[in-house]
């Protein structure tokens, strides 16, 4: 039996729908249709996408198969499954196509392994896959897309959901594969956790490897982009070296740091595995070479006191004054992390204030309001 299948596209899912699109035989949706309807979603959209399917249930709105996929349904299956049928957990690249063929024909989902769904009212977990080589999937096809050059962390940072969604073991896309896909765009941009650790196993860099994947790309003379968003850099990877090849082959005009805190306390209880000085460090080397420094960092970490913010925001101070950038964000729980069901520690009002200043001198962006509490 042949279903019609529908990938539910919003702005913030377009990437995973680029992944997966090459996969699947299916169009895109700006809501629910008849036939298999595919979501992928994060833990800020899930509200919505659970409203948008139960409507969809409660009217007749569509007669359809609904699957959900993404960090949020991920980490929470069960959850999921009070408004969805079916969950892919974690990579879609190969549980998804054969669940679809699996409905097709009718056969048992049970043999689909990387799924959950309900069978008697209970939830079966059909086991986890084996992680996916990325030379054997296309990163995009229709929609275009940042190349995803590596996948994986070793870190294992507290608040972060990417080594339990895609492994501690980082994993990376050949540069024949990236060089063949790089050709579709005018200029090239990646994802990665951390664009510095390209070919290496996420704790040492290999700069040898970076400098080849940059040659590579460079030969097709389109401007490179490389460690800006989406993707970033690690401070503590940031050296002479990597900015030497930076200069050398990109377009780079900035470099977006994952700085996430400036107390030494904080970012060993989180798991960093680098100090408030390897930021400054890296800021300082930045802007030798021409580069402004985008900084993130997270306030209302769990336990976070108020003279740790002060920290934090004596850091943000100093990286403005020497005219670097910072993304300032509120500290959100993620399911599937260490500090999932923890609350935001209270934001001192000094600390607010002082952010909205600079956010007025056009200094800071981001989102950092208390009032993310009501809603975390």
């Amino acid at each position: 039996m042949h279903f019609p299948v529908w990938f539910r596209y919003h702005p913030k899912n377009s990437y995973s729908i680029a992944a997966l699109l090459p996969l699947v035989e299916a169009d895109l949706a700006r809501q629910p249709k008849d036939g298999i309807m595919l979501y992928s979603f994060a833990t800020a959209q899930a509200k919505e996408v659970y409203a948008e399917v139960d409507r969809a249930r409660a009217f007749g709105a569509a007669q359809a198969v609904y699957i959900a996929g993404g960090p949020h349904p991920s980490a929470l299956p069960e959850e999921a499954l009070q408004h969805f049928d079916f969950v892919v957990i974690g990579e879609g690249e190969e549980s998804l196509p054969q669940l679809i063929r699996a409905l097709g024909r009718g056969s048992d989902p049970a043999a689909v392994k990387g799924i959950a769904f309900k069978r008697q009212g209970r939830v079966l977990f059909t086991g986890n896959r084996e992680p996916v080589d990325l030379d054997l999937y296309p990163p995009f096809s229709r929609i275009l897309a940042p190349i995803e050059i590596s996948r994986g962390c070793p870190w294992g940072c507290t608040y972060c959901q990417t080594p339990r969604l895609f492994g501690f073991c980082m994993r990376h896309r050949s540069i024949e594969v990236i060089e063949r896909y790089a050709r579709r765009h005018k200029d090239i941009r990646f994802t990665s956790p951390n664009a510095l650790a390209y070919g290496s196993d996420g704790r040492r860099p290999r700069m040898e490897k970076v400098e080849a994947l940059l040659l590579a790309l460079w030969e097709q003379k389109k401007p490179i982009y490389f460690g800006t968003f989406p993707s970033e850099v690690r401070p503590d990877f940031l050296t002479e070296k990597a900015l030497e090849l930076i200069t050398r082959y990109c377009a780079n005009k900035s470099l977006s740091l994952g700085g996430q805190s400036g107390s030494p306390t904080v970012l060993c209880r989180i798991g960093r595995g680098h100090g408030r000085e390897e930021i400054e460090a890296a800021c300082d080397l930045a802007l030798e070479f021409g580069l402004t420094p985008q900084v993130d960092f997270i306030f209302g970490l769990p336990q976070e006191s108020e003279e740790e913010q002060r920290q934090t925001l004596d850091l943000v101070r100093w990286i403005v004054a020497k005219k670097g950038k910072v993304r300032a964000h509120r500290f959100t729980p993620l399911p599937g992390t260490p500090l999932w069901g923890e609350l935001p520690a209270p934001l001192a009002g000094e600390v607010e204030a002082c952010l909205g200043r600079l956010a007025l001198e056009g200094r800071v962006t981001g989102s950092w309001s208390a009032s993310k509490d009501k809603t975390a």
